[in-house]
């Protein structure tokens, strides 16, 4: 190692920051946010550093540096442009014996200052031994993803109940044994998923028993937004490397499918029009018989499981038979085609409102309130309305919109296989036949669609073949 790797407590202590600048600034952030009482000392600061000093919440030397101002300082950071300045700074720290850092200059550090995954309490620091902060940076990126805030929660929730366990179990094996439990088990899942309160319940109830609860089953129910796999939350990746079972539906890229942990059972139960892989009350039975046989079930569903993604009929059923469960919210299909189209839903030069709405019905129908949604001033996005494009364009029609009105298909949204089709109601249904649009589609009717010219931003290159899931 060329560094030892420590932390150090400077809560109330004194630290010094020689310069006045952006990345002086920064490091003064850092500094204050493990509690150390900062001095900066620079002729002239930048505004950042000025509106903390006009607060109150440093102390400016408005001077250059000179040796005399060392004396007391646990940390003292060099961040000048200016070489000379910044040696004589390390020197001077490096006599009185105290921790120096100078930024971008290993050779002068006594210490350098690593890239840092803050959960408090937990801590995370990266560091290249100044080889590459860039490198360290790129490592804390990707660890950001798996890394949740919930962790320092748990990590709170542990150390509030160590002394407890200290008492209850007599030896340092059983101990140890009984927290890998913990962390491995229900109480972690539960804080995780939000469920702070019952997870201190289920400690407590756990060290009463001298005893770690038993693994459970559950359900994540994630939504996997509208097809770019860059669209996912971290929540839904953390879920997704712990399913046993992958429950997915059509509408789930194989982009998506791939970040899934390699050794998961996959089980498609996807529905197109008139075809379902499993209807939807076998599915519901599915995710209950999964979970009560012990195992982690992620049910994948494109775009958002609560908007038009039957999410809600699922856990209802989820939460009669008494299974566990979490709900991952994902970008909907209207929100991430929309703005990958270039097409704003909301715009108030344009319209005042936007409506989600699904193109056919649970029996198949579109017995939709066609007055409602055929007022001027707002954008009108159906989900699922492809096959039934010309009576949804003549309804509208009919309940008062003009043939003019602009609209959009968006065909395959956020991939590389996007295409969009401008037209209006009058001309969206041979818009599909002449282009051979397909689902799956979404389409925007309002005036923002006039938008899309200026505003189109994403360009696919559609050089591979679109990648869905196998369907039987």
């Amino acid at each position: 190692m060329k560094f030892l790797p420590i932390f150090m407590n400077i809560k109330d202590q004194p630290c010094l920051v020689v310069g006045g600048g952006q990345v002086a600034s920064r490091k003064v952030y850092m500094l204050q946010r493990a509690g150390g009482d900062v001095t900066v000392v620079s002729p002239e600061l930048c505004k950042e550093l000025q509106r903390r000093v006009e607060a109150g919440e440093l102390t400016h030397l408005a001077e250059d540096f000179s040796p005399e101002q060392v004396g007391k300082q646990v940390v003292i950071i060099a961040a000048t442009d200016d070489e000379a300045v910044n040696r004589l700074v390390s020197e001077t720290a490096k006599s009185h014996g105290i921790p120096v850092n100078v930024v971008d200059a290993p050779e002068l550090c006594s210490f350098i200052v690593p890239s840092i995954i803050d959960r408090d309490p937990v801590q995370i620091a990266i560091s290249t031994g100044g080889a590459s902060p860039v490198l360290a940076r790129l490592l804390r990126a990707r660890l950001e993803t798996f890394i949740t805030s919930a962790y320092g929660r748990l990590a709170r929730l542990v150390e509030s109940y160590r002394e407890k366990v200290k008492q209850k179990f007599s030896g340092s094996n059983e101990i140890r044994t009984f927290w890998e439990g913990i962390l491995e088990g229900p109480v972690a899942d539960l804080l995780m998923g939000g469920k702070d309160k019952l997870a201190r319940e289920t400690l407590q109830e756990a060290i009463e028993n001298a005893k770690a609860p038993e693994k459970r089953g559950e359900v994540f129910l994630v939504g996997a937004g509208p097809g770019d796999p860059d669209l996912l939350t971290f929540r839904a990746l953390r879920l997704m490397q712990q399913a046993d079972v992958v429950v997915y539906d059509r509408l789930v890229s194989a982009g998506i499918l791939d970040l899934v942990r390699r050794d998961a059972e996959f089980i498609y139960a996807g529905k197109a029009a008139n075809k379902h892989a499993i209807k939807q009350e076998n599915i519901n039975a599915l995710l209950v018989r999964l979970a009560k046989e012990g195992k982690k079930v992620l049910r994948l569903k494109g775009g958002d499981p609560f908007i038009f993604g039957r999410g809600g009929e699922e856990i209802e059923t989820l939460m009669e038979e008494g299974v566990p469960f979490q709900v991952v919210p994902g970008i909907t299909a209207a929100a991430g085609c929309a703005s990958y189209a270039g097409i704003p839903l909301t715009h108030r030069d344009y319209v005042q409102s936007c409506m989600f709405v699904t193109g056919h019905l649970k029996d198949g129908s579109s017995d939709l309130n066609w007055t409602a949604l055929s007022q001027p001033g707002q954008t009108v996005v159906f989900y699922m309305g492809l096959s039934q494009i010309e009576g949804l364009c003549a309804k509208l029609i009919e309940h008062g919109l003009p043939a003019s009105t602009p609209a959009a298909l968006v065909e395959k949204g956020t991939t590389q296989h996007q295409r969009v089709h401008i037209g209006d109601l009058g001309t969206l249904p041979q818009l599909v036949k002449d282009n051979k649009v397909e689902p799956p589609t979404l389409i925007i009717v309002g005036d923002v669609v006039k938008l899309h010219d200026k505003l189109a931003w994403f360009e696919p290159d559609g050089d591979e073949p679109m990648e869905y899931p196998l369907s039987g």
